[in-house]
């Protein structure tokens, strides 16, 4: 899951996506300046320990804690509603809240409304779309890390005949499955990539029908855009491999799993904090879309079914996506022929936001 999303959200998202006029709020000059001591406070879309999306904010929220020496207020279990999003913010406010995150791309317009009525608050919100003077929505680049998982699919891989488990077909998810397919394509450049779309983020049942349908295939590692671990399960029981997602899925399937592309929301969210309480943070009127130099998404693994000489060319590849490599960088051309990315050129990051093409390689089905 690239995200928590309704299916009106969704729908917001795919007007987005295709091309709507995103025009920049006009941001006052000069970074933001909090007002009295720093307190903070979490709004989580689903249960902390959900295994995915949710508990990887959990587990950065007790890191962040240690690191910033105070105890973080959170709450669970908060639809993307402003009925229900609204008094929960407001009574974190009125006990003294004035650093106020959201985790949910559904919150985005609530947290406007907030952040309007109360300006003296910083807030930051994670896969939002609404920024403003104190706040801020962002989000990770996950390409990155589902490149480095492609790449081990293909080093495990005695075929090259991948698999991968998506959610919806939405360019953050999109970028994902032609990142894994390029990541693949570095180890075997014959490899490719079946794709199935579960129509939701987080439905065992379709997930377990998907993978399943994609081993059938012959499909021999499967990667995943869905927040369970159900594909990496089925895999181990299907005695194949696969690559997880938001977490170290070997948590799950730790015979199965040989990579996992994970959130280290922590490393992201620690520096945005002290940089709002030491009067430094100015939001980025689009948004922040971090790369795993700055926290957000890397990975975790590798399972054994990795030959080590493979992993050391991982690893190489990450440190240079440390150091600035792009993924997307041209000359790139997609499934068709046409070119999408010029040579010398990378990709802008409102193509990546409306990504609706496919690399060679990569076969979509619903």
């Amino acid at each position: 899951m690239q995200y928590p999303v309704s299916r009106r959200a969704l729908a917001a998202l795919a007007i987005l996506a295709g091309g709507a006029v995103l025009a920049a709020p006009a941001l006052a000059a000069g970074p933001f300046k909090l007002t009295g001591e720093p307190k903070i406070a979490m709004i989580y879309f689903g249960p902390k320990n959900d295994g995915g999306w949710t508990q990887a904010f959990d587990e950065a929220r007790i890191k962040m804690e240690a690191q910033l020496g105070q105890k973080i207020q959170f709450v669970e279990k908060i639809p993307e509603d402003a009925s229900a999003i609204r008094p929960v913010a407001e009574r974190f406010i009125s006990r003294g809240a004035n650093i106020v995150i959201g985790t949910a791309f559904g919150y985005s317009d609530t947290f406007k409304e907030l952040a309007a009525k109360y300006p003296k608050v910083a807030f930051l919100n994670a896969s939002g779309t609404t920024n403003s003077d104190n706040l801020e929505s962002f989000y990770g680049r996950t390409y990155e890390s589902q490149y480095l998982c492609g790449m081990a699919a293909a080093a495990a891989s005695p075929t090259g005949k991948l698999g991968f488990v998506a959610g919806n077909p939405v360019g953050s998810v999109n970028w994902t499955i032609n990142a894994f397919a390029l990541g693949a394509q570095k180890i075997n450049p014959a490899a490719t990539v079946n794709v199935i779309y579960t129509g939701a983020w987080n439905d065992p049942v379709k997930e377990r029908t998907a993978a399943s349908a994609l081993l059938d295939q012959g499909i021999d590692v499967i990667g995943q855009h869905v927040d369970t671990p159900t594909p990496q399960i089925v895999a181990q029981e299907r005695g194949k491999h696969g690559t997880g997602l938001h977490r170290d899925m070997r948590q799950y399937a730790p015979k199965a799993t040989i990579c996992s592309a994970v959130w280290s929301w922590d490393k992201f969210l620690v520096p945005q904090v002290k940089k709002i309480i030491a009067g430094q943070w100015a939001p980025n009127p689009y948004g922040d879309l971090a790369p795993m130099s700055r926290g957000g998404t890397d990975i975790a693994g590798f399972g054994p079914a990795v030959p080590a000489d493979k992993v050391k060319l991982i690893e190489a590849e990450r440190e240079a996506i440390l150091k600035g490599k792009h993924v997307y960088a041209g000359p790139l051309a997609d499934r068709e022929g046409r070119q999408r990315v010029a040579a010398g050129a990378v990709i802008s990051d409102g193509d990546l936001w409306k990504m609706d093409w496919f690399v060679k390689g990569v076969v979509t089905q619903k």
